[in-house]
């Protein structure tokens, strides 16, 4: 029987493209009754916020909007962060939501209610709500599948507290792990974030709800690593690694949003570039949705770029660009009526803009709604079916990185559990968690989800008279008071899972997260003494890393017994990783980023050319400690009976297939990987590129036969005069458990040079039999 790969394996038709019938006539007319105040009023946001909370950048210094009820009286755009800027009871914050949509119905002169935003990365921020996995464990877990499901469950929740869309998926291609951001990240692959993120779209838009796609684009390539920080990325590099995942997105899952990147590339802010926001999304790539702004990004044209002399400066240049909507207020954007007043900007921009809002909104049903109906009055966000989803997940996303025969850990063993992050649950989550973004500003209120630390999993897991622990120093400080309670515990058990990582959090309250860069990739604060004090003892070391990025560890992959890699993993994660010490769950995950050897190596992507590696003139080699796509398991696969065609022509597709055996003694998930170098081209090409996946799971000594077929366009690349194309030539093939190579071949494509458009094949397909 042969099993097709539907969701990872290539595009689902777009939906039916919502001009030219009868609705679009609907929305100019509606256009045209409207006056300018109405006109700007649906390009704005309106946020209420309070003294002290600081979840966006620079928050604090923007001017008070004054009341809602007084900023909405011409209407609203966008309602921002309703649910998620504070703990609210959501039932009650809904029947709030109903009444105000309402009043927007029945008290302004149009009647359009306000679309209402949120974040949703590892689920919809809210008090009381799922949080699952962070997006780097998406990327770890390469299913695909999962991910939408994932999605859906999450635009379900969002649809029915009355959010119409949301602020995710972050489809920014890691190129520094320094860099704060990496956490909400997939990958360091444009395939792996393309597929993983378009998935994500399809799932949470499956709900009748709009995704959002950011941070378009160039933001994860930053300088040093800085948030905000200048981005000097050739075209080639942009249009090559930087701007596919948007691009499938767009043209495969019909994202309806996209979100501008805060930065500037090569000395243009990205909210003021039309050939960013116009000429590649709208005339190349045909998006019709809206684009909104980053959260106060129109302003900083003026307050952080200098590029715009005034606020109203500001708005004119991204208004102009093809930036539609001014999140999370309107600081720039109100002044809009004077400048049209004055002849400064052209109301046709703003008529530009106002029928895109017009048409998302139509096509959310927000212009027929009258919210006469019910608000829900009982509402369970975390219930049992999404808690199952956020346990496959974060079980399929934990990475074996290294294990010296200790793992599984054998049964009646006594187990010491130290480290800053054996017992906090927000050392489970990240950034843009709702608990690390919001409930860590409001102190005593409770988490409202049922998170088992990793220590209440270990008890759980061996039973509690086996376990014992202590914290040993905190995530970030130079105290080191509880070394020695560490140490004696460690001392007295017969093997220590010391949990160390992160602690996500903002602008600086964190040691990763969003403002939370790092010039070095040691581990934070005294850990690393920690551990080494643990190791000096001479019990065996099982090293877990709860983090938002990856750590230069390489003093204890040889050193430790075994050690584990989970990407915050979400309000299951805690369990999933227990179940892998124990070798109930066995592992599976792969690495979505390589594991450093140092800092002073980044910027380092394993998409790099021959001289990349740092091998040739020079005495820094850039040579990680595991490469992208490493994840150990507790059986063993082999592969077999590769097959690559001789030839292919340039316009075709490269059918490839792999025998692929569970030789151990257990059940487990193995994550083919097939890779491609192009030996000669007329630009420096990756000496390995990912150029499809696919997870399978296998019985002891099951077999199966993946095959993958690969559009040539896979291996396509901007040349010379920056147009993308296939071009004829050598390309070397394999198949491997990471980048490495395991089994190889080579195939030759043939014919003339073949330009790439948007109706080329992006996607890898693959089959079982």
């Amino acid at each position: 029987m042969t099993e097709v790969h539907a969701v990872v394996d290539g595009p689902a038709p777009a939906q039916q493209r919502r001009d030219g019938h009868a609705d679009e006539t609907r929305v100019r007319e509606l256009l045209g009754r409207m006056t300018l105040d109405e006109k700007i009023a649906q390009l704005v946001g309106f946020w209420e916020k309070e003294d002290g909370e600081a979840v966006a950048p620079l928050q604090g210094e923007f001017a008070d909007t004054g009341r809602l009820e007084d900023f909405s009286r011409h209407g609203l755009g966008h309602l921002t962060r309703a649910y998620g800027t504070r703990p609210v009871d959501a039932a009650a914050r809904a029947a709030w939501l109903w009444k105000f949509q309402r009043d927007l119905v029945t008290g302004t002169r149009l009647g359009i209610p306000a679309l209402v935003h949120e974040e949703c990365l590892t689920g919809l921020a809210a008090w009381k709500a799922a949080t699952f996995p962070t997006p780097l464990a998406w990327g770890a877990a390469c299913d695909p599948e999962l991910v939408a499901e994932m999605a859906a469950a999450i635009g379900a929740s969002m649809r029915a507290l009355g959010i119409h869309q949301g602020l995710s998926p972050v489809l920014d291609v890691i190129r520094d792990p320094r860099w704060g951001r990496v956490d909400e990240c997939i990958a360091e692959d444009p395939y792996l974030v393309g597929t993983i993120g378009t998935s994500y779209v399809r799932g949470l838009q499956s709900q009748g709800v709009h995704a959002t796609l950011k941070h378009f684009a160039g933001y994860s390539a930053s300088r040093a690593g800085r948030n905000f920080a200048p981005v000097h990325a050739g075209p080639r590099e942009l249009a090559d690694v930087l701007l596919p995942p948007f691009e499938m997105a767009i043209l495969d899952g019909d994202a309806r949003s996209v979100m501008h990147s805060y930065t500037e590339i090569d000395g243009v802010p990205v909210a003021a570039d039309p050939t960013m926001l116009t000429g590649v999304l709208r005339d190349r790539w045909g998006f019709d949705g809206t684009v909104v702004a980053d959260y106060y990004a129109v302003a900083f044209l003026n307050l952080l770029h200098h590029v715009a002399a005034d606020n109203a400066d500001a708005a004119a240049q991204a208004l102009a660009a093809g930036l539609d909507i001014e999140l999370p207020t309107g600081d720039a954007y109100l002044t809009l009526r004077e400048s049209v007043r004055a002849g400064a900007v052209d109301e046709a921009l703003v008529d530009r803009a106002v029928l895109r809002v017009l048409r998302q909104k139509r096509d959310l049903g927000l212009l027929d709604a009258t919210f006469d109906d019910e608000p829900p009055r009982v509402i369970d966000l975390d219930p049992p079916e999404h808690r199952s989803i956020a346990r496959r997940l974060a079980e399929e996303s934990v990475v074996l990185v290294a294990n010296q025969g200790v793992l599984p850990l054998a049964p009646g063993r006594r187990v010491a559990v130290v480290g800053p992050n054996a017992d906090r649950e927000g050392a489970l989550f990240g950034c843009y968690s709702f608990l690390n973004h919001v409930l860590v500003q409001h102190a005593g209120v409770e988490t409202g989800i049922e998170v088992p630390t990793v220590l209440d999993a270990v008890r759980g897991e061996f039973g509690p008279d086996l376990v014992i622990w202590a914290g040993g120093c905190d995530v970030d400080s130079d105290d080191r008071s509880g070394f020695d309670e560490a140490v004696a515990t460690a001392s007295a058990a017969d093997v220590a899972v010391l949990v160390v990582g992160d602690h996500a959090g903002l602008f600086g309250r964190g040691t990763v997260g969003e403002g939370c860069d790092r010039d070095d990739l040691e581990l934070p604060g005294v850990q690393r003494e920690l551990v080494e004090a643990v190791l000096a003892t001479g019990t065996p070391v099982v090293l877990v890393l709860l983090t938002g990025r990856p750590y230069a560890v390489g003093w204890a992959l040889s050193r430790c017994a075994a050690v584990v890699q989970a990407f915050f993993p979400g309000e299951e994660g805690a369990g999933a990783i227990a179940a892998v010490l124990s070798g109930r769950v066995n592992p599976s995950g792969r690495l979505p980023v390589s594991l450093p050897g140092s800092a002073g190596a980044q910027p380092y992507s394993y998409l790099h050319p021959t001289l990349g590696e740092g091998s040739n003139g020079t005495n820094l080699p850039a040579t990680p400690l595991a490469p992208f796509g490493h994840g150990l398991s507790y059986t063993t696969f082999a592969y077999a009976d590769l097959t690559v065609p001789a030839t292919v022509p340039t316009d075709g597709a490269l059918r490839v297939t792999v025998r692929v055996t569970n030789t151990g003694a257990l059940a487990g998930d193995d994550v083919v990987q097939l890779y491609g170098h192009d030996v000669v081209a007329s630009v420096t090409r990756p000496v390995a590129q990912l150029l499809g996946y696919r997870r399978v799971r296998l019985e002891p000594g099951q077999s199966v036969t993946v095959a993958l077929t690969v559009p040539t366009t896979r291996l396509a690349f901007s040349d010379r005069t920056l147009t993308r194309v296939v071009e004829p030539g050598e390309v070397e093939v394999w198949v491997g458990t990471s980048v490495r190579r395991d089994a190889a071949a080579s195939t030759t494509l043939t014919g003339p040079t073949v330009p790439v458009t948007n109706a080329s094949a992006r996607w890898t397909t693959t089959e079982l039999s």
